[in-house]
């Protein structure tokens, strides 16, 4: 009889749980900022190499200083390329109102498998404490694994009702005919997803598309 009662516990904790996620979840829809306020807080997630030197072409054409104030960076914690590119991006602003967060890549080159169990669940871990720390008002990305965690992590606030953190993915302008790995497994989740040639948003009915932005 106990475990009867258990069992219908657990059965109602997951269909609240389930029923909550299929409320926040995207899926298939773009959402937009209800709080429409004239400044947001800006979490950038930066990935290495051409995913850095795309994001900093974006950055350069956004309002960092009267519009995306403050700003976090999320960087994997061996990429001291992107480090060095986004302090000297930051330098030239001049406000100096930002942060930057260092995480653990889910699996670097020739790491074992077994080993990457570990270091994900770490990364994990971690994107989910950078989230509930900084509280952002938007999360923005375009293709590096590092932001899978925190894009996954976003959610939690929404969840349980602490804020309504958006997010929004960039699919790499390298991406002419299909979605990337990182643009698959994100196109559920997020709540902006935009593509930078005309076919994929053709393909993908919640992708928006505005031309090229790299």
């Amino acid at each position: 009889m106990e475990w009867g009662i258990v069992g219908l516990v657990v059965v109602g904790v997951l269909v609240i749980v389930i029923g909550r996620l299929a409320m926040i979840i995207p899926g298939g829809k773009s959402r937009t900022r209800s709080n429409k306020s004239k400044t947001a807080s800006l979490l950038v997630v930066l990935g290495s190499g051409g995913h850095t030197g795309e994001m900093m072409t974006l950055m350069k054409n956004l309002d960092c200083v009267n519009k995306y104030t403050p700003r976090y960076y999320v960087i994997a914690q061996t990429d001291e390329h992107s480090l060095h590119k986004i302090k000297a991006f930051e330098e030239g602003k001049g406000d100096g109102n930002c942060r930057f967060f260092f995480i653990y890549r889910s699996r670097e080159v020739g790491q074992s498998y077994v080993s990457s169990v570990f270091t994900t669940l770490y990364s994990f871990i971690s994107s989910v404490m950078i989230v509930l720390r900084t509280r952002p008002d938007l999360v923005l990305c375009n293709g590096p694994g590092t932001c899978l965690p925190i894009c996954m992590s976003a959610l939690i606030p929404r969840f349980f009702g602490v804020k309504d953190v958006m997010t929004m993915y960039v699919e790499s302008v390298c991406r002419t005919r299909c979605l990337s790995l990182t643009g698959k497994l994100l196109y559920p989740f997020v709540d902006q997803f935009v593509v930078q040639w005309p076919e994929l948003a053709e393909k993908h009915p919640k992708a928006k598309y505005y031309g090229f932005l790299m």
